[in-house]
């Protein structure tokens, strides 16, 4: 036997699908606290249900929850799907991470319910249930965690007209206050209405800074559960005066006051205006303005945490397009009509994905409806960093690091101390200020699409259409990996097409997850897998992840953010997927794979695992031998193999089919009447070409034309811009314009009894420098008050020499009157 077949035959006894279910019975072919576990006389790992390998009781110790997910405030009941109970229990417990529980019940039907925790982060939560009391606990599943803003209106209770709430007590503000909720949403006749303050107490970014909710007092505790309360509030007693951002929430009667991680519902967190003091009441301005200046106190105290952020993208389509770091910013999104309350002026806002790694900062950037970067040294609407990152940041639970939470703290109620309540706006901006974007690096982009096509970070492109799974892209900088499964199109006749598309997508960094994005079995949808196991998008299309985030848009886009900075984007074109890379600038020199070596050099991109490098001018099947040679190896592959066709084509086969005769584009012939209608469609895109030949339908190469248009149009918003930075207007005068980009012009002015020294204008140049400095207004008449006193003082002695005239006249008829008879 030939040493390559005697490793494959090993290979096969090694990887081979383990006996069914009908062979999985004993104490040893059991699920009971093996979730995951592949080994064994049966399999408790997800891939079993598609190789039938499963232990008969997998759905009994690995559990399926719906709903999954719900606000990281807690109180959400779900149910634990497959799961009958229905003899006696001394009682259900499901225990949570750091040891949480909470309490549970089975219902009349036999199901069993938990309720999720108060928690201090976001993500998937691991939990297990014990059905005897906490005795044992060798069942265990998911929960996932969300931010409170990520949760549906309908899992919340309503403060109708939240501004009246946050503003109550100052002038203007007062009378009633009412709030909903959805009464089905809390199965109970009664319910209590609580407030809870949150607070981080301890020396800031010391080992004492702790984070912590705490139960303040009811607003009522036994009224009938309408959906609808509404109350006038009352100063509240002074030992509750320290809490300024809070929330309520609402539970059952049944249940004790301040009694935690039990069903209940919670509002939005907000600003406690309507719980504060009769000193706040009586003059608010004056409380407001204390409150700023002791905020303002502190934070000169703190570390500057500006220098760890990242600069902002210097235009709104930069912002947009470098989806690896930044992120739409809820608060102001131009896709959902641009409401942006805390920046009026912008159309658009973004976020950085990423915490800054020392002081788990943010940051922000906005843009006007031109593109233009709005900053807060022209504007009270421009983007403000913050100190807290509003998502919070791995290993969150502790400040200022508490998602949501942290933000409001050292964020957010200062803005309404200093801003809202108070005129001390400036305070608050000189220790926001906005970043401009010198620094900003657009990253490097690459993408594949089509049959497939490739365009590397350094623009070389070639088409490789082997059958197989191929090596994307490596990088030893970081440990992250893209691996891509291409197959053929299966026609309707059931004959093969003598091109390939990627089917299937997977991405790992370092030590965190594995996310694979795949065409789902004969739906042409989307189907993304979490370590192997199918994860649901139903309820969240944002996820938080170890090492990433993943953010679903519309169902035929999937985008994944890695820790590094690096993105990755999927989409549905026609009968295939698109992937596109985005990589920051610390990547160059690092990368190897299919999508090039990332150096600025394209000649180099066709570089072998050996090192050996093909030229730009590699024939086709050159570079098909390059394609072949990334081919992945088993130990390292990221793909899943969870159905009889994936495992004995693609885990037991070679990597790469050498046995598949591909459509080379040397070969390709068309008829005059294919000719014309692909010139047609196509035009001068030979990739869009190729594909018609390759699979004899328009429709392949029309999504291969639009997939590469995308990929045209992002390379395009990726293109780096020059900036000036900003330019202070002159004191005592004013300017004109808020663009700082290459070929702006700046205007200068002064204002009233000022004059102008220097140029009237400057214009941001190629080499990234002014052509002019600011110019100073000098105390002095300025033209226009000079001519005006010019034109003045002539005006008096006109009006004088007309006096002088008239009177002159009267006296000479005033002679002639007296001389007559």
């Amino acid at each position: 036997m030939k040493l390559h077949l005697l490793c494959w035959a090993l290979l096969l006894l090694a990887t081979a699908p383990s006996p069914g279910p009908w062979l999985a019975a004993g104490a040893q072919g059991s699920c009971s606290q093996r979730c995951g576990d592949r080994a064994g006389p049966c399999s408790c790992h997800p891939t079993c249900l598609g190789l039938s390998t499963c232990c008969s009781d997998l759905r009994d110790f690995c559990l399926e929850v719906s709903p999954y997910s719900g606000s990281m405030m807690g109180g959400k009941d779900f149910v634990v799907q497959h799961l009958n109970w229905l003899k006696p229990t001394d009682g259900v417990i499901c225990s949570f991470k750091e040891g949480i529980q909470t309490r549970g019940h089975v219902d009349a039907l036999g199901r069993v319910h938990c309720v999720s925790p108060l928690l201090y982060e976001t993500g998937r939560i691991p939990f297990t249930l014990s059905m005897d009391n906490g005795r044992s606990f060798p069942r265990s599943g998911t929960w996932l965690a969300v931010h409170p803003s990520k949760v549906s209106e309908a899992e919340k209770s309503q403060l109708v007209n939240e501004t009246h709430w946050q503003y109550y007590g100052t002038a203007g503000s007062e009378g009633n206050l009412t709030m909903t909720w959805n009464a089905s949403a809390l199965p109970t006749r009664s319910v209590g209405i609580e407030l809870w303050g949150y607070e981080e107490t301890g020396r800031p970014y010391s080992e004492e800074w702790t984070a912590r909710w705490s139960y303040l007092y009811p607003l009522d505790t036994n009224i009938p559960n309408s959906g609808f309360f509404t109350f006038t509030p009352k100063p509240a007693p002074q030992n509750y005066q320290r809490w300024k951002v809070g929330a309520l929430r609402i539970i059952s009667s049944n249940y004790g006051s301040g009694e935690k991680d039990v069903h209940a519902l919670w509002s939005n967190e907000h600003a406690l205006a309507w719980h504060l003091g009769d000193d706040f009441r009586a003059d608010p301005v004056a409380w407001a303005q204390a409150q700023c200046l002791a905020w303002v106190e502190l934070e000169d105290q703190l570390p500057n945490f500006l220098e760890d952020l990242p600069d902002c993208p210097c235009t709104l389509a930069q912002a947009r397009a470098d989806s690896g770091r930044f992120h739409t910013d809820y608060g102001c999104d131009v896709e959902h009509g641009s409401v942006c309350t805390y920046h009026p002026g912008a159309v658009h806002c973004v976020r950085s994905v990423q915490a800054s790694p020392r002081y788990a900062s943010g940051q922000q950037c906005c843009y006007t409806e031109a593109g233009t970067q709005l900053l807060t040294a022209d504007s009270t609407s421009g983007s403000t960093p913050d100190r807290g990152h509003d998502w919070g940041a791995p290993p969150f639970r502790t400040p200022p690091r508490v998602p949501g939470l942290s933000h409001w703290l050292y964020d957010v109620i200062s803005f309404y101390h200093c801003c809202l309540w108070a005129p001390e706006c400036s305070r608050y901006m000189s220790r926001r200020p906005s970043s401009d974007c010198r620094g900003y690096r657009p990253p490097r982009l690459a993408s594949a699409f089509g049959d497939p096509h490739f365009v590397t970070f350094d623009g070389a492109n070639f088409t490789f259409n082997g059958r197989g799974e191929y090596v994307l892209l490596e990088a030893a900088l970081t440990g992250l990996m893209v691996q891509a499964r291409a197959q053929p199109r299966t026609q309707p006749d059931g004959t093969q097409d003598r091109g390939t598309g990627l089917t299937a997508v997977a991405v790992q960094e370092g030590d965190s997850d594995v996310v694979e994005v795949r065409l789902a079995n004969g739906t042409g949808a989307l189907q993304v897998l979490l370590n192997q196991e199918v994860l649901s998008l139903a309820e969240q299309s944002w996820v938080d992840l170890r090492g990433m985030f993943l953010s679903a848009a519309a169902g035929d886009s999937i985008s994944v953010m890695l820790s590094s900075g690096a993105g990755l984007q999927v989409r549905l074109w026609g009968p295939f997927l698109s992937v596109a890379v985005l990589l920051p600038e610390k990547f160059l020199t690092h990368t190897r794979g299919l999508l090039g070596t990332l150096t600025g050099d394209p000649t180099d991109d066709f570089a072998l695992r050996s090192g050996e490098v093909l030229p730009p001018s590699a024939s086709s099947r050159e570079l098909f031998r390059f394609g072949a040679d990334w081919a992945v190896k088993n130990d390292s592959s990221l793909l899943t193999y969870d159905s009889p066709f994936l495992v004995n084509n693609f885990l037991y086969l070679p990597k790469h089919d050498s046995n598949f005769q591909p459509l080379f584009p040397e070969e390709v012939t068309l008829s005059p009447s294919q000719a014309a209608e692909v010139a047609k469609l196509c035009g001068e895109d030979r990739f869009c070409s190729f594909d018609v030949a390759a699979t004899g339908h328009l429709s392949v190469g029309n999504a291969t034309r639009v997939a590469h248009q995308q990929h045209l149009h992002h390379l395009h918003s990726l293109q780096p811009v020059v900036s000036c930075g900003w330019l202070a207007p002159p004191r005592n005068g004013f300017k004109e314009g808020i663009r700082y980009l290459m070929g702006s012009t700046v205007h200068f002015h002064c204002d009233s009894g000022y004059s102008l020294v220097g140029a009237e204008a400057s214009t941001c140049l190629a080499d990234g420098t002014w052509s002019g400095s600011t110019p100073t207004c000098q105390p002095g008449r300025s033209y226009a008050v000079l001519l005006s006193v010019i034109f003045g003082g002539l005006a008096v002695v006109a009006v004088v020499a007309l006096v002088y005239v008239l009177l002159r006249l009267r006296k000479g008829n005033t002679s002639t009157w007296r001389s007559q008879p």
